[in-house]
């Protein structure tokens, strides 16, 4: 089967060439955007020993635009207990490995599906991908762990991280999906640290659609990936070994949401540091940004998230999206950031509303949506690990500001904070070059930063800069 068929519209009907089950009966926009994606997601149960699923109704493969998901990527319907207990593991060959002596390089892989807890209390399955290094760690203690959470992916599965590993890159006329991550993984394995790839809730998993943005899904999915990991047979890291969280862009806002998390939700991950790089802590500010822009359809995903999270949302979703948006959220849901660049880039989301108010406007005139917003922010509570904050000072997609502004925001509360302005010319409006520049330029600076954190090397804020820094 596609993806749960209640993920789209059933007037937008995929080709029968990628249909493997039978549409569902005409429903409303419930069942255009959640359905039973939405009963999956909230309906989970909690039981003694164990969490348990609602049971999928379909046992064909699913298959998103073209790509047949492994079956490795359903999840069962009883989870563990407890969150990053490993749910399931095999191995997992990567696009790129080279033999060698001391083993593979860069390392060995193993796909993983472990259990979190979502942003409703309810259990998640979540996947990803953990990589043991060939190469040794040459800093001081026990082999440290890096958890990275990976940039914009998409919201179909095919567009999952740790698919992304093993095939760098899918293109078949459907869907088109570049593992970019591949190189900041590789980079950090090459200097000896071991690192999980989460894949966050609902990407890749096949029983939900991803929440994309979601601050408190993103953050429970990384930190309990940094638990899953000590479960791999074979992995050199245990309870003691440090951690560090890297991410970048989508990436970024899940690791900084995860330093906030770590002292409450995961004591016992052993942080030593978090890269936050052009975090979106500031959703009200970010999808000004991306309204008109390349990456115009990321909004999609984001309302898609908030209505399968929220069903309170629903009545809001029936009154202000028109026909034209419903199609588009639809199609949306599986599509990966190829697509929607290419199929919805420079849309404005005023098009897809009754009123032909922005979602801005929108946002701005309903209580209710802006407090949905207003609860996804960033820099609330205070991490207690140092932290890297770096932004590009011309990002327009991810505005530059609000992501200043998180910095200042930790800073306020007295937490260990390293900002960083990237500065480089105006390279183009609108058009993502602004912001995923430097998520090449910077890497580097980044790797070492946390890699120094891993080795024990202290961090001296540098929060009195504030003032004199762009």
């Amino acid at each position: 089967m596609e993806r749960p068929s209640s993920a789209r519209p059933p007037h937008t009907s995929p080709p029968a060439s990628r249909r493997r089950t039978a549409r569902p009966p005409r429903r409303g926009i419930v069942g255009v955007i959640t359905g039973r994606v939405l009963a999956a997601g909230l309906a989970a149960a909690a039981c003694l020993g164990a969490q348990t699923l609602p049971a999928s109704a379909a046992t064909a493969p699913v298959v998103s635009r073209g790509v047949e998901i492994p079956a490795f990527y359903t999840p069962p319907q009883t989870l563990p207990a407890g969150d990053g207990a490993l749910v399931r593991t095999e191995p997992l060959k990567l696009a790129l490995s080279l033999p060698s002596l001391g083993g593979p390089l860069p390392g060995k892989a193993t796909r993983l599906m472990y259990k979190s807890t979502d942003s409703n209390g309810s259990p998640v399955a979540v996947t990803g991908a953990y990589i043991e290094p060939t190469a040794a760690w040459k800093g001081s203690g026990p082999r440290p762990l890096v958890a990275l959470a990976p940039g914009t992916m998409g919201q179909g599965d095919q567009c999952a991280a740790s698919l992304g590993l093993q095939n760098p890159i899918t293109l078949n006329g459907d869907t088109v999906s570049i593992g970019y991550e591949d190189l900041s993984v590789y980079r950090l394995l090459a200097a000896g640290t071991a690192v999980v790839v989460t894949d966050y809730a609902g990407l890749g998993a096949t029983d939900r659609l991803h929440t994309y943005v979601s601050r408190v899904d993103g953050g429970h999915a990384l930190l309990d990936a940094a638990r899953a990991a000590r479960g791999v047979s074979g992995a050199s890291v245990t309870a003691a070994s440090p951690v560090g969280l890297y991410g970048y862009s989508q990436g970024g806002g899940a690791s900084a949401s995860a330093a906030e998390l770590q002292p409450t939700y995961a004591p016992d991950v052993k942080l030593a540091g978090a890269y936050v790089g052009a975090p979106p802590a500031d959703l009200a500010a970010t999808i000004k940004g991306i309204d008109g822009s390349a990456l115009a359809g990321a909004l999609g995903w984001s309302l898609n998230g908030f209505l399968q999270s929220d069903p309170s949302l629903q009545p809001l979703a029936d009154a202000q999206i028109n026909a034209a948006g419903k199609a588009a959220l639809a199609d949306l849901s599986t599509m990966c950031i190829g697509d929607a660049l290419f199929g919805y880039g420079f849309k404005k989301s005023s098009s897809w509303t009754t009123s032909g108010k922005s979602l801005s406007q929108l946002v701005e005139s309903i209580p209710q949506l802006k407090a949905t917003l207003d609860a996804q922010r960033i820099g609330n509570l205070k991490p207690t690990t140092p932290v890297r904050v770096a932004t590009g000072i011309q990002d327009d997609i991810v505005p530059h500001a609000q992501a200043r502004q998180l910095a200042v925001d930790w800073c306020h509360k007295g937490a260990n904070v390293t900002y960083d302005a990237v500065i480089l010319p105006n390279l183009g409006d609108k058009i993502v070059t602004n912001h995923l520049v430097p998520l090449l330029t910077d890497q580097g600076d980044a790797i070492s930063w946390l890699t120094d954190r891993l080795a024990g090397k202290s961090a001296s804020s540098n929060c009195w800069t504030m003032p004199l820094q762009p």
